[in-house]
């Protein structure tokens, strides 16, 4: 429930057409519902505007499901991250309007689609390889209700992909940058434009790129003073705080 349902909720016993019984019965399960093995923060949308998002992996599908359940019995949007194919089938078994993204595991249920923010996010990748992740960033930006300009296969080692994009990337208002290898791009796009740019390391790259390990340091060390950093295969992270500068 966010805080747009419980003005609506409290308007509505104000105004007679709930009774105080049902009120309660429908806030029964804030701020979180024990399920056991999960306490659902049903709470999270009031404070954050988003509802809590399902890390799914480590978990059964099962679990995976019983949480989505009582989310989107709650919920307008519910997002769950690193799915697999058996959770997917679950959910969309009891709930067959969700989305399923097998190339990041992101499984999305999007009913509001209102967009909240005051601009467009570009949500770019260095290549092919590291679409799973820009993915996961693109369906996070979205289902937050935001406008997303999706730019893949663009590395430095063809910058003229950069460079004939640049129109493209100065209309956003935030930049995630998804690079495994060297992971140099955001910094090469952060020196080219004003806005915030979120760099994504991805754990793709050989022997001594370890596994986004080298990425990561490289962009840590970014003389882009419009750079900032999340953690490897962080796509979701990006999309997430992407989407709050945006509001």
């Amino acid at each position: 429930m966010n805080e747009e349902q419980l003005r609506t909720l409290f308007e509505q016993v104000r105004a007679g057409a709930v009774d105080i019984d049902a009120a309660l019965t429908r806030m029964r399960h804030m701020p979180f519902e024990d399920l056991g093995f999960a306490k659902i923060d049903h709470h999270r949308a009031l404070r954050h505007g988003m509802p809590e998002v399902v890390f799914a992996k480590g978990k059964t599908p099962d679990q995976v499901a019983a949480i989505a359940e009582r989310l989107i019995e709650r919920s307008q949007n519910v997002l769950i991250t690193r799915a697999d194919t058996c959770a997917a089938e679950l959910i969309r078994a009891r709930t067959p309007e969700a989305e399923f993204f097998p190339l990041s595991g992101a499984i999305r249920v999007w009913r509001d689609r209102r967009m909240q923010g005051r601009g467009k996010i570009a949500v770019v990748c260095a290549g092919t390889s590291d679409i799973p992740v820009a993915q996961e960033a693109q369906v996070t930006v979205e289902v937050m209700g935001n406008e997303v300009e999706a730019i893949f296969d663009i590395g430095v080692a063809g910058i003229h992909r950069l460079m004939s994009n640049l129109d493209r990337l100065r209309e956003a208002r935030v930049i995630v940058v998804c690079a495994g290898m060297e992971g140099a791009l955001p910094s090469a796009i952060g020196g080219l434009v004003s806005c915030p740019v979120i760099a994504v390391p991805t754990s793709v790259g050989y022997g001594a790129s370890f596994n986004g390990l080298a990425a990561l340091l490289g962009m840590l060390n970014s003389c882009a003073s419009n750079v900032t950093v999340v953690n490897i295969d962080n796509g979701f992270g990006a999309g997430y705080v992407a989407s709050l500068i945006n509001r």
